[in-house]
């Protein structure tokens, strides 16, 4: 068994990470991929624990994808912290960290986009185009690289779950996409890679955007309009010092229909901007 207080070993080529993936799969070892974007906190250190606990050997990717920034200056910001994530990653003793070189996922001439109808047409694929495209081409990438048996996402983007359980369906990709708890802070807040560039008065304010879907849940399980609901978490919103809500929208879980209430399996999605900062959430409802 490997030490767990060994940093895995960081793999950049895809060749490499194949020779160690025919092993295990001569084996028949399970494969487990936890897809980040890296900045890791309790969230994704959750997906790892998920990944240990049900497969055999655990791959976790760390790959700022250009193509999923809509925003050049966004992706510029977006926190790069190889050697602290590998530190946070030793104690589970995964098998590898895979961070590829840009050349590794998108070779010379790639001309190929990897597009999810329907479900990207709403919310984020909407404020940004192009995002859910970049989204789906870099981890069908992730799913053939890693040639993993299973995937583990987080529920806090649960639109990109789904998103990504569709196009392993539609693929016929030989890997179960499984949706894990969305982690949060003890005041509330969804954990994000994007709440370390919130500086220290604007952290205070941002439970407010989870307080206040609760309070619409709440209102919705007591039969109060939607509408209504909306209006007032709006305006809590802007009054607590958020510059825009993108959208707050009440959905149904499985195919992202907009509803006026929660006449099926629904959650409440949520988009809006904090001293700069994007940040999302969602609850069921």
């Amino acid at each position: 068994m490997k030490d767990a207080v060994t940093p895995p070993p960081i793999v950049r080529q895809l060749a490499e990470l194949r020779a160690m993936t025919a092993g295990w799969h001569l084996a028949q070892e399970s494969v487990g991929v936890v897809p980040t974007m890296g900045a890791l906190h309790d969230g994704h250190l959750s997906l790892v624990a998920a990944a240990k606990k049900l497969c055999d050997r655990v791959i976790v990717t760390i790959f700022v994808n250009p193509k999923q920034f809509n925003n050049p200056e966004d992706l510029a910001n977006y926190p790069r912290t190889e050697a602290e994530d590998a530190k946070k990653l030793a104690r589970f003793g995964i098998d590898a960290v895979y961070v590829p070189e840009p050349d590794q996922i998108y070779p010379n001439g790639f001309s190929t986009t990897v597009s999810v109808a329907g479900l990207t047409d709403v919310m984020d694929g909407v404020h940004r185009p192009g995002h859910f495209d970049g989204v789906a081409t870099v981890v069908t990438k992730l799913f053939t690289q890693s040639t993993a048996t299973d995937a583990f996402f987080g529920e806090k983007d649960f639109q990109q779950l789904q998103v990504v359980k569709r196009l392993a369906r539609d693929l016929d990709l030989q890997i179960t996409v499984h949706g894990c708890p969305t982690i949060r802070d003890i005041d509330g807040l969804a954990l994000s890679s994007r709440n370390l560039l919130l500086s220290d008065r604007a952290r205070t304010k941002a439970c407010r955007l989870f307080e206040e879907m609760e309070k619409i849940a709440e209102g919705l399980n007591a039969g109060e309009a939607f509408e209504d609901l909306h209006a007032a978490a709006v305006k809590a919103l802007e009054t607590a010092g958020f510059t825009k809500v993108e959208y707050l929208d009440l959905r149904a879980a499985d195919d992202l229909t907009e509803l006026a209430a929660p006449t099926r399996e629904a959650r409440l999605f949520a988009a809006a901007w904090l001293a700069g900062v994007r940040l999302i959430d969602n609850i069921a409802v």
